[in-house]
């Protein structure tokens, strides 16, 4: 069975995180979204509300699963019997960081990263913008994921 891992602090999850996921699933037969817990970033909800919020755009998806997890990504993977990372890279910068992550994790488990560039019409969609757009009270619900 092939199973992929989707991680990230998904804060909020965004419509360029579900492009991600839309378009990695048909690669596995499996595909967890794990989301991290994270003390360097300052996400905005807890764990445990972004996962039901991620849960229920999913729901009904069985080859989908979603869990939290606050150590190693490559610990999360190993757990899971993951023998693929997925991560979304929308910029040169993102690709840099993602590239050096994938050597870091392969180097120490043999786990491989597959890194899937964001659609170009959603390059610009960040977790962090729409924080910031949020904290101005501005409407962000054209960046988020409909529920279907």
């Amino acid at each position: 069975m092939r199973i992929g891992l989707f991680t990230g602090t998904f804060d909020p999850f965004t419509i360029g995180h579900k492009s991600i996921v839309d378009r990695a699933l048909p690669l596995f037969d499996k595909l967890i979204i794990a989301v991290a817990l994270s003390n360097s970033k300052n996400t905005s909800s807890e764990i445990e509300k972004r996962v039901d919020d991620i849960k229920s755009i999913y729901e009904g998806i069985d080859n989908i699963e979603v869990k939290s997890y606050s150590d190693l990504t490559i610990d999360m993977a190993k757990r899971e019997n993951a023998q693929f990372i997925v991560r979304g890279v929308r910029s040169v910068n993102d690709f840099e960081y993602e590239r050096e992550q994938a050597d870091v994790n392969h180097l120490l488990s043999g786990i491989e990263t597959i890194l899937l560039f964001s659609e170009p019409n959603l390059s610009i969609v960040s977790s962090s913008m729409v924080r910031e757009l949020k904290s101005f009270g501005k409407d962000v619900s054209d960046f988020l994921p409909k529920k279907d």
